[in-house]
């Protein structure tokens, strides 16, 4: 799992090389071409934290509707719901779980435009979609995805933003952005705040992520990280839901760990800080924002677009220091495969 985390900087730069970029803007500029009315997305596990981020970018960036698909209502049920006119968009790592494979067959045979972002080209999800994105990440070896899920997040970045330019081309500055991610992933992986903090969870009961907007799909992918390596129960929220009653769980002995970041979704979180205190919760910011009286885990400032590829590093390498910290195998969690099939 370190030696994944560790790889992450150079996944960014071989998916922003020339190759792989242009790859991607082809496939954003057939989708153009096509002017799909909204977007469905369909994952599992880390994969639909990746795919919410999808749907974030989609509306935001897009301006179209942008939802997640209920596998199971296809696989279970038998539905067949009228797809037509929609981009529907399979997001997984091996590509190889036949419920997202079914979700993308049906959806072309209802007329949708289909596509498959994976790191297995060669995988039945890929060869069942009109187009797909080959995520480059190379072989993970640890069972909790890390670089796999990054890799996504680049991926869908890239393939919304390419969208939007209409030719898959993203403007020249763009384009400057993204060329410092990989140098600001290794400033952000080279601070051992996480190793130090991680003692402080070693005796947790339970735990709460929580985030707003951009940073919601991290707050749901660090506590999935925690539960799999750690086996600590963890609750993530939106910032928003917090309020509307989970807050009353929190208390000095259920800590808190916080995504915020200094964009839109950042600045929301400033009514949920102070409830937070008046909890008494312990709380861990983790981001771009300076948050007076908190621990923080600092992450460069950069479009809030951008922060989940950098946000949720210093949270892997948490969720690591914790495993070990409780005498754990982060790389082999009990009763967990590489590839989950599910139908």
């Amino acid at each position: 799992m370190a030696a994944d985390i560790a790889e992450q900087p150079a996944g960014y730069a071989r998916l922003l090389s020339t190759g792989h970029a242009a790859a991607i803007a082809r496939v954003a500029a057939a989708v153009a071409r096509r002017r799909p009315r909204h977007v469905v997305f369909t994952a599992r596990g880390t994969s639909d934290h990746a795919a919410l981020y999808g749907a974030y970018l989609t509306e935001i960036r897009l301006g179209l509707p942008a939802g997640l698909a209920s596998p199971s209502a296809v696989t279970v049920y038998g539905a067949r719901p009228d797809l037509s006119d929609a981009l529907v968009v399979g997001v997984s790592q091996s590509g190889g779980s036949p419920d997202l494979t079914e979700v993308l067959r049906t959806a072309r045979e209802a007329g949708a435009l289909t596509l498959a972002v994976t790191n297995n080209p060669d995988s039945p999800l890929a060869q069942t979609a009109e187009l797909g994105v080959d995520i480059a990440a190379g072989h993970e070896r640890a069972v909790a995805a890390t670089k796999t899920y990054t890799a996504e997040l680049l991926a869908l970045l890239l393939l919304v933003e390419g969208i939007r330019a209409g030719d898959g081309v993203l403007p020249a500055d763009q384009r400057a952005e993204l060329e410092r991610l990989p140098g600001l992933a290794e400033r952000t992986l080279a601070d051992d705040t996480p190793t130090r903090l991680a003692p402080r969870y070693r005796f947790a009961g339970q735990l709460v992520t929580t985030g707003r907007g951009y940073a919601y799909p991290t707050a749901r992918e660090a506590a999935l990280k925690l539960m799999e390596t750690s086996y600590l129960p963890a609750l993530a929220f939106s910032g928003a839901d917090l309020l509307h009653g989970p807050l009353a769980m929190t208390d000095p002995d259920v800590p808190v760990l916080a995504v915020v970041g200094t964009g839109p979704g950042g600045r929301s979180m400033g009514e949920v800080l102070p409830r937070l205190g008046e909890r008494r919760a312990d709380v861990v910011v983790v981001g771009s924002a300076e948050v007076e009286g908190v621990t923080r885990m600092a992450v460069p400032e950069v479009d809030e677009r951008y922060a989940p590829l950098l946000d949720i590093l210093p949270l892997q390498r948490l969720a690591l220091a914790l495993a070990l910290a409780r005498g754990e195998d982060p790389d082999a969690p009990r009763g967990l495969k590489k590839v989950t099939a599910t139908m």
